[in-house]
């Protein structure tokens, strides 16, 4: 009789391995997961903010009719009648010409409200605009809406109208009744600006910002706050439009008071080290002044183009100041001259020579097989797709592009995915020279939601990025390489002042108290 035993408990052994085979396979055929991210991270708001990089800042009211900047709050509201006031044309401005959202200064320092406010009769009810019946906001609410841009707005603090100003509850108490309105009543408002600026000698007053800032987010959770300090974006030290070479999106909001003297530098730089994730905005005007001035002329378009280098370009949007005259438009001179800008820019940046690059890395998240963190990421667009190395290397973490012909180029664009975090402290780019040697072009430090970097023009096929210091490995999300036949670079550089010196790959921010006033729009 032929025992059955041996071959049954030998098939029972092969099915086993056949099934622990099968299981590593599948085990082996999972994809990494992405990396976690390093805290502070931005919320959803913020990062909608972020990506649209430029805002049009409308400074438009009683000043206009008076060819002033800061208005007594005493003037006739009988002076404002812009005839010809078309917010259509605004928006189209804004949307032809690359700006994502639309700021108006729903009341400013006089206290004249473009809305008609419950609460007061200074507003545009006591003007011949439309026979008193007319609502700029809800005009250009609708105007943004239907070009499909976003809608923001500035309610001035200071009030030189309004009587109880200086009454601390009193007059918080109307404040956050005008912000109610304007909240309630015109859609989604995604952006609240807001600041502390006040004249000296004014009467002493309490704003009670913690209250304003929960209103506005229990009243419109998808709207950025912008101040001092945030809590969702700052001003970054200047009216100037330009912000510090090195520029992180940490801060502490705590080290700095809205409307108080404040470190000018640590406002432009931020803080490797800080606990809040509140990214700088940069403000400025196209002309001299903030509101419309007849006398005045327009920044030409290489001087904006100049300035977003050194703030879109530096990890900060641009709030740009575009005022409408006394007609109720914009002067054409103000938009020859933005038609101008965008030209500049499509021209420059509508060819990245990185996308005809074949791209290697010196190491790659997971299998190098799978795209998920593959370096050919970089050259598409948008946050969510990325490079990112493999952990266990620790530094010196280098893109390679290698050209089939030598190109010609003079920016660096660089991006880091900030849903994860901002990581890199120090980058810099260098080219293969005609005899085989690695020659040093340009050198950076943060990098942020997008970094530009301009220099003089250089000539290679094959190129290299490498992130020198980060806080954990980088993660980068978009690599551009571009011609700029147009400016002309000062410096191939960040400023070697405001480079921050490192201990064990850990930044220490030098400090550096530069006393200045806080923003005075």
């Amino acid at each position: 009789m032929i025992k059955k035993k041996p071959i049954t408990q030998f098939l029972k052994t092969i099915i086993i391995l056949l099934l622990f085979q099968l299981s590593t396979t599948s085990q082996s055929s999972h994809p990494k997961p992405p990396p976690l991210p390093i805290l502070p991270i931005p919320k959803s708001r913020q990062i909608s903010w972020q990506i649209a990089e430029m805002a049009l800042f409308l400074h438009f009211g009683t000043n206009t009719f008076t060819d002033s900047e800061w208005g007594t709050g005493h003037v006739d509201p009988s002076i404002f009648n812009p005839k010809l006031l078309n917010a259509t044309q605004w928006v189209t401005i804004a949307k032809d010409f690359g700006f994502k959202r639309v700021v108006l200064t729903a009341k400013h320092h006089d206290g004249f409200c473009l809305w008609p406010s419950k609460y007061t009769d200074y507003s545009v009810k006591s003007s011949p605009w439309r026979n008193g019946v007319g609502d700029i906001v809800a005009e250009l609410a609708e105007a943004a809406r239907n070009g499909g841009l976003e809608f923001g707005l500035y309610l001035s603090p200071w009030d030189r109208h309004e009587h109880c100003y200086g009454e601390t509850l009193e007059y918080n108490e109307y404040y956050m009744g005008q912000m109610t309105e304007l909240l309630t009543r015109y859609g989604e408002i995604n952006y609240v600006f807001l600041d502390g600026a006040k004249g000296d000698g004014e009467k002493d007053m309490e704003y009670f910002f913690d209250d304003w800032f929960s209103l506005v987010h229990q009243l419109q959770p998808g709207a950025s706050i912008f101040s001092d300090v945030g809590p969702d974006t700052r001003w970054v030290g200047n009216e100037n439009g330009v912000a510090g070479s090195t520029c992180w999106s940490l801060f502490n909001r705590s080290a700095i008071k809205i409307g108080g003297y404040s470190d000018a530098r640590y406002s432009a730089e931020g803080d490797a080290f800080g606990h809040d994730w509140v990214p700088a905005e940069c403000d400025v005007s196209i002309r001299t002044g903030w509101f419309w001035h007849a006398s005045e002329k327009p920044k030409s378009a290489m001087t904006l183009l100049d300035l977003y280098y050194k703030s879109v370009g530096r990890n900060c949007p641009l709030l740009l100041n575009v005022p409408p005259n006394s007609s109720g438009l914009i002067s054409d001179e103000d938009i020859h001259v933005l038609k101008e800008f965008s030209e500049l820019r499509n021209s420059i940046f509508s060819h990245n020579l990185a996308k005809s690059a074949l791209l290697s890395a010196s190491s790659t998240r997971g299998d190098p097989n799978d795209s998920q963190f593959s370096p050919n990421n970089v050259i598409e667009e948008g946050l969510y797709t990325y490079w990112a190395p493999d952990q266990g290397q620790q530094s010196a973490w280098t893109l390679y592009l290698e050209f089939q012909q030598v190109i010609t180029f003079n920016v660096l664009e660089l991006q880091e995915p900030i849903q994860m975090g901002q990581r890199i402290i120090e980058f810099h780019l260098d080219m293969l020279d005609e005899n085989g040697t690695w020659q040093h072009v340009v050198n950076g430090t943060t990098v942020g939601y997008r970094r530009l970097l301009l220099f003089p023009t250089v000539k290679s096929h094959l190129l290299r990025l490498v992130i020198g210091k980060s806080k954990v490995f980088p993660l980068i999300s978009h690599l551009g390489i571009y011609m700029d036949s147009y400016s002309v670079p000062r410096h191939v550089s960040d400023d070697t002042h405001t480079k921050s010196k490192f201990i064990n790959n850990l930044v220490f921010r030098r400090t550096a108290y530069n006393q200045s006033q806080s923003a005075s729009i």
